[in-house]
């Protein structure tokens, strides 16, 4: 599929690493690094814009890397780029370390996926069917 993209960073388009990956890495775009401090949190720029197809959204994701060894996630994960957002790609990232984290200019900070997704269209009823789970949930099942 085609998606129509405006780069103002001066890093490259985004890319998909190897045949089958479903995420694109996107890169911070700053005019100078930002520190992190611990449970801090901050909107960090990419200069993209996308125009997607409707019936698609783009889904911003930690990177497991960053993740793992540095505490740093994206916040409301995962992130909804909605086809009539216009806007620049912003990236919430927190650090949920006990150290300062510095995201430089061009450093990869999130994934992106696209994805196909339905709208909803409700119908009031007064029952539902039932189910074997039923209205359990929460960790019902146990442990194994």
């Amino acid at each position: 599929m085609q998606v129509k993209i405006i780069n103002t960073s001066r890093h490259a388009l985004p890319a998909y690493a190897t045949e089958a990956a479903a995420g694109m890495d996107l890169r911070a775009n700053l005019s100078e690094p930002v520190t992190l401090k611990p449970l801090e949190r901050r909107l960090i720029p990419t200069g993209l814009f996308i125009e997607l197809p409707v019936g698609y959204e783009a889904q911003i994701r930690p990177r497991s890397g960053l993740a793992l060894k540095h505490g740093i996630t994206v916040l409301n994960s995962p992130g909804t780029i909605d086809a009539d957002y216009r806007g620049e790609i912003g990236v919430i990232l927190v650090n949920l370390s006990d150290t300062d984290f510095v995201v430089a200019d061009g450093e990869r900070i999130c994934q992106m996926v696209i994805a196909r997704h339905e709208q909803a269209e409700w119908v009031e009823v007064t029952e539902l069917a039932a189910s074997e789970r039923g209205a359990g949930g929460f960790g019902h099942t146990g442990k194994q």
